[in-house]
């Protein structure tokens, strides 16, 4: 067993790292302070050609798997942590776009015309540069009708048929890149007759679409330049070709995928390798405005190494874990990808608590990121659907059978 990145992926790592410490990071402080979008970061992610990391390579993008998307993911949060969770949006949905729906039984005519589609969106990520936020969280996520087996969530927005597409109605909220990404990638669940699950919908919903409204503050403990806002859908149009995955395969996805629910663990396990370096920088003196090396602390140096000890953990379950993604895993993965994901969530809390602690009061001051790591931190726990409540409660109930 090998968990080490090919030279092909540490390539790409190695490119992810550079925009990040040479670039992400300089600007992360402010962009935190005004809650502001990273539209730069874009900008570089642009032209570095990673908005098309995860579009195939026969339309010009880096043909990364969900394996690769997660290493570099990891590499950028340690830039900016609210850079890489909106990065995570877009690259989703490339990748359920594509090799996330291989082994999917569909009829080569429906094959045939989601490529088709597909290879619109690829090219337009590549040449234009567009990208794509993710509004899946809805004020109704509970009850018994229309239910995933995912978190307890359901449908609130709709989508009645007429000639030729769509009207979607709906509200959303926690709308990472709000105002700011060229598409939302919308699930909602078709007014018809049939099974829940056939009739959900993945559709293009265009940011200057008539209909389309962000509203509210956005004014959190962390994460502050996601920009996450609320996303109203007032008999929005949506054509046919606005199918980003045919009718149906969205909920397909969300039942039979579980790892798409562990992506953002590796933002947050970037932000603790980030964490570390910054720690072993203050104390040894060569982080700006330490104030220099301390000498061998035995307090200080046991819980750099108990620091040291928590991270590579992590990072070995989590690599274990993305490995083996693949459709319709059996239990033992899925309960491995919920004790990785879990252990993400305590691990980045401990550990960024941990680098404040043992680097004194100052570290509590914003001209080092050290708080804002914590404050990152503290958002891993209540991404959805997968809540670290919710994963603990479904992993005893795996275990025990119910």
């Amino acid at each position: 067993m090998d968990l080490r990145p090919s030279p092909r992926q540490q390539k790409t790592m190695d490119l992810a790292r550079q925009l990040a410490v040479e670039r992400f990071a300089l600007r992360a402080a402010g962009l935190d302070r005004d809650a502001e979008f990273p539209k730069e970061d874009y900008q570089d992610l642009r032209d570095a050609g990673l908005l098309g990391l995860c579009v195939p390579e026969e339309f010009g993008g880096l043909g990364a798997d969900f394996e690769t998307y997660c290493l570099v993911a990891g590499q950028l949060a340690q830039g900016n942590a609210s850079t890489a969770l909106t990065f995570n949006m877009h690259c989703l949905t490339m990748l359920m776009m594509g090799p996330l729906m291989d082994g999917l039984e569909l009829p080569q005519e429906v094959w045939g015309r989601h490529k088709e589609l597909s290879a619109k969106r690829y090219t337009e990520v590549v040449e234009q540069g567009v990208f794509y936020g993710q509004p899946h969280s809805e004020p109704l996520e509970s009850g018994s009708a229309d239910q995933l087996d995912i978190g307890g969530r359901r449908f609130g927005t709709t989508a009645k048929r007429v000639n030729g597409g769509y009207t979607v109605n709906g509200n959303k909220f926690f709308v990472s890149s709000s105002g700011a990404a060229d598409y939302f990638a919308t699930p909602a669940l078709l007014l018809a007759e049939g099974s829940w699950e056939d009739r959900t919908l993945y559709l293009s919903v265009p940011r200057e679409a008539p209909g389309v409204e962000f509203s509210g503050d956005w004014d959190p403990l962390g994460m502050r330049s996601t920009v996450s806002r609320n996303m109203s859908l007032k008999d929005v149009w949506a054509p046919d070709d606005a199918e980003i995955l045919p009718p149906g395969v969205f909920g397909q996805l969300f039942q039979r995928q579980p790892h798409i629910f562990i992506s953002f663990s590796a933002v947050f396990l970037g932000l603790m390798q980030a964490a570390y370096d910054y720690t072993l920088a203050y104390l040894t003196g060569k982080a700006p405005g330490s104030p220099g090396t301390r000498g061998k602390s035995p307090v200080g140096g046991a819980a750099l190494a108990e620091m040291l000890f928590t991270l590579e953990a992590t990072r070995t379950l989590f690599y274990r874990a993305i490995s083996e993604q693949r459709l319709d895993p059996p239990i033992e993965v899925v309960q491995r990808a919920r004790a990785a994901h879990v252990q993400v969530q305590r691990a980045v809390v401990q550990l960024t608590g941990e680098a404040v602690r043992i680097c004194g009061g100052r570290a509590m001051l914003k001209r080092h990121p050290l708080e804002r790591y914590y404050r990152d931190a503290r958002a891993a726990a209540v991404m959805r659907p997968w809540t670290q409540e919710q994963v603990i409660q479904d992993a005893w109930e795996t275990a025990l059978g119910g």
